[in-house]
């Protein structure tokens, strides 16, 4: 059988993901041709990918895995000449806010200078090949930390974390880069989204896999920390399509992607105890300090209004349809 040529072939960073696997699933759906970096690791890390991934002996696999890491330049620069991509979506990150207060300079290496060191790449694989190449990189909300909200594209930066300021060297990186070298590379500054597939250490995907313990007898508490942040809450399979559309316009712009509503985690609580039968959360939920940050962020809501008017783009999940999903799979999980 002949092969027929791609549509666009992409890269992703951080394929492995909770943003990566739902963003393969879209590009491919869309005809793109899918690589992916992931790191070695003894043991596979591939589960949100599995049902993607095929026998590279099969003909029209679009999907294909390569080995390296944010902190190896030599191998990125190498993947990007050998790949050819027409778009790079970078998502790998050390993404854990709590993590980076015990680990900063591994989060700074990775989370701050991994983008700079795939723009370079670009810059580079550019200037000698006359190829063209767009770039996305994963920005978050973290980095306003404690600027008043809402919080848009105007907003200054107040970040509160080491994984914060991270971020927003790599941010100022984008558009540097873009400015300085023409380079079609844009931020994504992205409020917190959540999937069934969100990392378990993460609190809203915690909650409802302790639910599911909970309901299932193996375990009897969820120990959390402050329960009072407020954060902005959507559906990541809708934020992936953010993604895509940034890459997709005439020229590079950063946007604020977001629901427009905030929640504490009080109400995310809230819900999913009563979406899993299971009454007064407080009578499971225990308050741990050492999940308290040195530094906390108390408030966090996008203002997505460019987003709406110049990509068309809007979250249509909230919050009490977002935390049935979660509980659901979970529930389901454990059966």
């Amino acid at each position: 059988m002949k092969k027929t040529a791609p549509k666009k072939i992409a890269l992703i960073t951080g394929i492995t993901g909770q943003d990566g696997s739902y963003l393969a699933e879209l590009l491919l759906s869309k005809g793109y041709q899918v690589h992916g970096i992931i790191r070695r690791t003894s043991t596979f890390n591939t589960t949100r990918i599995n049902h993607l991934y095929q026998d590279q002996h099969i003909n029209e696999v679009r999907l294909f895995l390569h080995y390296g890491d944010l902190s190896d330049a030599s191998t990125i620069r190498r993947l990007i000449y050998k790949i050819a991509p027409n778009e790079i979506y970078n998502l790998a990150a050390q993404s854990h806010v709590k993590v980076s207060f015990d680990i900063p300079e591994y989060t700074a290496d990775i989370t701050a200078l991994g983008p700079l060191r795939i723009l370079e790449a670009i810059k580079d694989y550019e200037l000698n090949t006359g190829k063209k190449v767009r770039f996305y990189q994963a920005s978050s909300s973290e980095m306003f930390g404690s600027a008043p909200s809402p919080q848009n594209e105007n907003t200054p930066f107040h970040p509160r974390s080491i994984y914060a300021c991270s971020k927003v060297f790599a941010y100022h990186t984008v558009i540097n880069y873009r400015e300085a070298y023409g380079i079609y590379a844009v931020n994504g500054i992205l409020f917190n989204h959540e999937s069934p597939r969100r990392g378990e250490t993460f609190v809203t995907r915690k909650i409802t896999r302790g639910i599911a313990h909970i309901v299932a007898g193996l375990e009897k508490k969820i120990y959390l920390g402050n329960l009072d942040a407020k954060r902005d809450w959507g559906y990541t399979p809708e934020y992936v399509e953010a993604m895509y559309l940034m890459l997709q316009q005439d020229k590079p712009e950063d946007f604020v992607i977001g629901t427009g509503e905030t929640h504490t985690i009080k109400d995310f609580l809230e819900l999913a105890f009563q979406e899993a039968g299971l009454g007064d959360y407080k009578k499971y939920v225990v308050i741990d300090k050492n999940y308290l940050r040195p530094t906390e962020v108390n408030v966090l809501r996008a203002d997505p209004t460019k987003a709406k008017k110049k990509l068309g783009w809007q979250a249509k999940t909230k919050l009490p349809q977002l935390v049935r999903i979660m509980v659901e799979a979970d529930l389901n999980a454990e059966q």
